[in-house]
């Protein structure tokens, strides 16, 4: 029987874990005395900012994302003034994110990079949340200004990459991921991207190539064995297609959905004549 070959599994875009930014917010002074009714306002304002930032921050370490995003809210209401204005818009985006509020989460972002336009971090999760909501045109955008900004930043070469690769823009996607490449040639899940790149435009000695490179610095990466499998097949050699079936089913039982595919092409394969 002939084998329908299998689109090549993306890696899935999970959500960089944000961390509170409290490197970017100090302890308040010591404030001197006064009788000036605005200054006294100020005062209170800044005590008000600095003890939610204690409370909110407590609550991210805490994983109490609820608790978090009341403190947060609370502090931007009050219009504090930079770092700590940016700063609280891009923790109550960590607490938005992590309780599935994702375009509240993207909002806040964008507010955090309206105060601070070179705010990195910002940017990166923004990226990322902006790939939840599907968004695409805008995660492009973003990730421009990150690799504008930061021309050899990992993160942001990965990030540019990913949304080329799904826009398709395959000459973006080849670049970033081999100048990422280039920098670190150690990460073995951006030769798995550059692999499926590859792949995409029919370049498929180069795609075994990227997916074996990922392979020797990952031996348990079940997609990029999965994907070596397709390339496999593609070339005629069904017995390391079924090798590389059956070792990507070993080492997928974390993610249902490739195990079944795995599964299901090394049966086709030991079955068929």
């Amino acid at each position: 029987m002939r084998l329908a070959l299998l689109p090549l599994v993306l890696a899935g875009l999970i959500v960089c874990e944000m961390p509170a930014s409290a490197q970017t917010y100090s302890s308040a002074r010591p404030i001197p005395a006064t009788t000036s009714i605005p200054a006294l306002h100020a005062q209170a304002v800044a005590r008000a900012v600095h003890e939610r930032f204690r409370i909110g921050l407590a609550a991210l370490d805490a994983r109490d994302w609820g608790r978090a995003a009341t403190q947060f809210e609370a502090i931007v209401a009050l219009r504090p003034p930079e770092p700590k204005g940016s700063t609280a818009w891009y923790d109550l985006a960590i607490a938005q994110a992590n309780l599935g509020q994702n375009d509240a989460a993207a909002a806040s972002l964008t507010a955090a990079l309206a105060l601070d336009h070179a705010f990195l971090a910002a940017m990166a999760n923004l990226i990322a949340v902006d790939l939840r909501r599907n968004d695409v045109r805008d995660a492009r955008a973003v990730a421009d200004r990150f690799v504008a900004l930061a021309p050899d930043s990992a993160r942001a070469l990965y990030s540019r990459g990913l949304i080329a690769l799904r826009m398709g823009n395959f000459t973006v996607a080849r670049s970033d991921f081999a100048k990422l490449l280039s920098n670190d040639p150690s990460y073995a899940v951006a030769h798995y991207d550059l692999g499926v790149t590859e792949a995409r435009i029919g370049a498929f000695g180069a795609a075994e190539h990227e997916f074996a490179n990922a392979l020797v610095l990952a031996p348990a990466y079940a997609r990029a064995r999965f994907a070596l499998g397709t390339i496999f097949l593609r070339e005629g050699k069904r017995a390391q297609a079924l090798a590389a079936f059956e070792r990507a089913a070993r080492d997928s039982s974390n993610d249902p959905t490739l195990h079944g595919l795995a599964i299901a092409m090394r049966d086709a394969i030991a079955t068929s004549h």
